[in-house]
């Protein structure tokens, strides 16, 4: 698969800031996601944490779902597109992370999780009927129902706090390459109406949770 020069560089980023990171603590502790921090002044931490990453397995494995599904929005956009989209997701990631948790000082988090999430929830309203396989489900799905599917699992990770996971940088990401996707290419709405829909229903979920007190 021939990767663009945007994903390289991407990529590339993502390696040398996390390589970093794992050899430098002082380095790792000053430019990761932290609520504290960032309600003090030091926004930059919504993108930098971006690139940072707890260890090897996590970065191989952003770094595996960015190598599949970029060349996909790089194929359709282009790689100035595809840049744009990638970093929205990455701040909407941060951002709705900053919503569920500002009142938790503490609150930590690394990774590209939520730019990677855009980028695949963007591949995968540009491309719904593909299938993907995974190792622990022997046959292909459809993809939109792996997005719709992911969306939902994220949800009931915000509501339960499920592990180690950065919930609420994933589903802000895939918002952000949703609305993103839809901004660059408006006629999916009309071509592809009933896609659009069902891949805004974990979103509208969400939000009908958050406004009522139950999330």
């Amino acid at each position: 698969m021939n990767l663009s020069i945007a994903t390289i560089i991407i990529i590339a980023a993502n390696v040398i800031a996390s390589l970093k990171g794992f050899n430098d603590f002082s380095f790792f502790e000053r430019y990761k996601f932290n609520i504290g921090a960032i309600r003090r002044g030091e926004q930059i931490r919504t993108i930098t944490s971006g690139f940072l990453h707890v260890d090897f397995t996590h970065l191989l494995f952003n770094m595996i779902t960015l190598y599949f599904f970029a060349p996909i929005v790089v194929r359709n956009f282009g790689d100035p597109k595809f840049v744009l989209i990638y970093i929205i997701s990455l701040l909407f990631g941060s951002l709705l992370a900053i919503f569920f948790h500002k009142d938790e000082y503490h609150y930590s988090a690394v990774g590209a999780s939520g730019a990677v999430t855009g980028v695949l929830y963007a591949a995968i309203l540009l491309q719904p009927g593909m299938k993907l396989m995974f190792f622990f489900i022997p046959i292909p799905i459809p993809a939109y129902i792996f997005g719709i599917g992911y969306l939902l699992y994220s949800i009931y990770g915000m509501k339960n706090r499920l592990g180690n996971i950065g919930h609420t940088a994933h589903f802000g990401g895939a918002v952000g390459g949703y609305i993103a996707t839809l901004f660059f290419r408006p006629s999916l709405i009309t071509e592809e109406p009933l896609m659009v829909i069902l891949l805004a229903i974990p979103i509208v979920i969400l939000f009908i949770l958050e406004k009522t007190g139950k999330i």
